[in-house]
């Protein structure tokens, strides 16, 4: 009998050693995820390129191999304010995308940037039967917020190829996981952007946009890089008079402004903002029937640097 598609589940664990196997267990480190798509083996090769008497093809001689998941999971909080330990696999996730946590004890958790130091994770991916696992894993992620749907983070991390095993799957406990809150006016507010209140929010996207580099040279560590981050983002809202704000204006003149919006409710919210962002590439859309102002985002960071973004989670 064939495997079957919809038997899967991750789990994945922050790694104290890069690369090395922390072993996650499905009793703490499952995540609850939408969705997955898994690329097993990015194979690397080089062709022998022989000098033959007669045409053919070459072999490929391996070099190195690597793992790329795409993963949705719902975005929602982790049930506690500012908890002693925060969900492990959701925030192993996080972390791996070159952010940093900061806890406030019974208030809220923090994440914001950082450009040294980065964490990894150890990602295990199990297909009905078979268990592909990736270490030293990083990646980056967006964030997505859309009228009438299911807000979601959508990874995408990449990692050092270990060998498939066959092994069962296992019972992953999913309590530490909270049911998500639709995006609507009830569930979602405080939206603020360049100081206007008053914008009716269709959707909101943010990336973080880290570049990640597969570094394996001689006499040196094999690993995944992140070596850029330039986050960005894209919001549509109900266009507006110039008299109630001028968004031109602020395009033309690249002016820097602040964005803020929080969507849950207590110890289930998540809560994204930028102190400095400029609006880019104004676009009409129509939705109901309604003219829609399409803006780009762009997140710059102060001067004290590894400021442009946080995300707060109580």
């Amino acid at each position: 009998m064939g495997l079957r598609a919809r038997n899967r589940l991750i789990l994945v664990k922050r790694e104290t050693t890069y690369a090395t196997d922390p072993t996650p267990a499905p009793e703490t480190d499952a995540v609850l995820i939408r969705s997955i798509n898994p690329q097993p083996l990015q194979q690397q090769t080089v062709d022998r390129s022989l000098v033959r008497p007669y045409f053919g093809a070459y072999e490929k001689l391996p070099t190195t191999g690597m793992v790329s998941l795409e993963i949705e999971m719902e975005l929602a909080g982790f049930g506690v304010a500012g908890p002693a330990t925060p969900t492990p696999g959701y925030d192993a996730l996080l972390r791996a995308c070159g952010l940093a946590r900061t806890i406030d004890p019974d208030v809220d958790v923090t994440y914001t940037p950082v450009s040294t130091a980065f964490d990894s994770c150890t990602i295990y991916f199990y297909q009905d039967g078979t268990l592909h696992k990736a270490v030293g894993c990083r990646g980056t992620v967006t964030l997505s917020l859309s009228k009438n749907e299911i807000p979601v983070y959508r990874f995408q991390m990449q990692g050092l190829f270990q060998p498939v095993t066959d092994v069962a799957l296992p019972a992953p406990t999913f309590t530490a996981y909270q049911q998500p809150l639709v995006v609507n006016s009830t569930n979602t507010s405080g939206v603020s952007l360049h100081g206007f209140t008053g914008a009716c929010l269709s959707s909101l996207e943010v990336s973080l946009n880290n570049q990640i580099v597969h570094r394996n040279l001689v006499n040196c560590t094999e690993e995944m890089l992140i070596t850029d981050r330039q986050p960005s983002g894209r919001i549509v809202i109900e266009a507006t008079t110039v008299a109630a704000k001028n968004w031109y204006t602020a395009v033309r003149s690249a002016a820097l402004g602040a964005l803020a919006i929080a969507h849950g409710a207590a110890t289930n919210r998540v809560s994204i903002a930028g102190g400095v962002v400029q609006v880019t590439e104004p676009t009409f859309e129509e939705e109901d029937g309604i003219v829609m102002l399409s803006l780009g985002l762009q997140f710059v960071p102060t001067s004290a640097g590894n400021d442009e973004l946080t995300l707060t989670i109580d």
